[in-house]
């Protein structure tokens, strides 16, 4: 069977039905390429908010081919020690927006865990949800509470202290729905932490000029963010963002902080 992208009819975060397309390129390369699946990545952007996406987005079924492999370093389990020394910065940068170390965090696309290890030594509950069904088994087995489940079935209104959605909102096709459901699950004044790559950087341009740029055949993305649509897509759905940092993980990397302000 041969999967194809349902194609958006209009930009996804604003809803304008301008789009320019901007490049096309081939993903065949990619770790987690099939055969079954498209082999060129077209990217657009958006008239109206200057946005960057893909020109559409996989099906429940093709992502089930897609997800039938995992990066190795995204596995549960995955060097712990290292994943601690690099989330134990971000979660010390919530608790203290936060005010203590308290309350249930939720993570969403968990990957290897280790940001939930982080969270609960220092004394959070935390909860993990992820599509990949072998990730959350291989979490449970770690003694972290996991489910497999999408961010929107989630029925827990005011549930969590903290969401943390790391390098997970340009994987969902309409990231402005998925904060929507987070201001939901959140509690009154509780804090997201949010890291995707930044394309409004010096870095990011080099990649670009030097025809290098890895981000542009990530076949499991379907956006490419500045900090500034960022910011504007944060104040649309509830949240005020108070701390930016440079991630510690990927290449043109952005971490922010917001609260949660209605």
């Amino acid at each position: 069977m041969t999967h194809t992208r349902i194609l958006y009819d209009a930009c996804p975060l604003c809803g304008c039905q301008a789009i320019t397309d901007v490049g096309m390129y081939d993903c065949s390369s990619h770790e987690l390429y099939k055969p079954e699946l498209p082999t060129v990545m077209n990217w657009c952007e958006c008239f109206e908010c200057r946005h960057m996406f893909t020109d559409g987005y996989f099906s429940p079924e093709s992502l089930a081919v897609l997800f039938s492999r995992t990066h190795d370093n995204q596995e549960p389990g995955h060097d712990p020690e290292r994943g601690r020394r690099v989330w134990s910065r971000v979660v010390e940068q919530v608790t203290a927006f936060h005010g203590a170390a308290a309350g249930r965090w939720l993570d969403v696309g968990f990957g290897d865990g280790t940001l939930l290890f982080t969270a609960q030594e220092w004394g959070y509950e935390p909860l993990g949800i992820d599509l990949r069904p072998t990730s959350v088994e291989k979490l449970v087995a770690l003694g972290v509470p996991a489910r497999a489940v999408a961010l929107e079935s989630l029925d827990e209104p005011d549930g969590f202290a903290v969401i943390s959605m790391a390098d997970v909102l340009e994987h969902m096709p309409f990231p402005k729905q998925a904060l929507e459901c987070a201001w939901k699950l959140l509690a009154p004044a509780g804090l997201l932490f949010i890291s995707m790559p930044n394309k409004d950087t010096v870095s990011w341009r080099v990649l670009e000029r030097e025809q290098r740029n890895a981000y542009l055949i990530e076949i499991e993305h379907y956006h490419n963010f500045s900090r500034g649509r960022l910011y504007e897509l944060l104040a649309e759905t509830g949240f005020l963002p108070v701390w930016y940092g440079v991630s510690q993980r990927y290449l043109c990397g952005m971490e922010v902080i917001a609260r949660r302000t209605t």
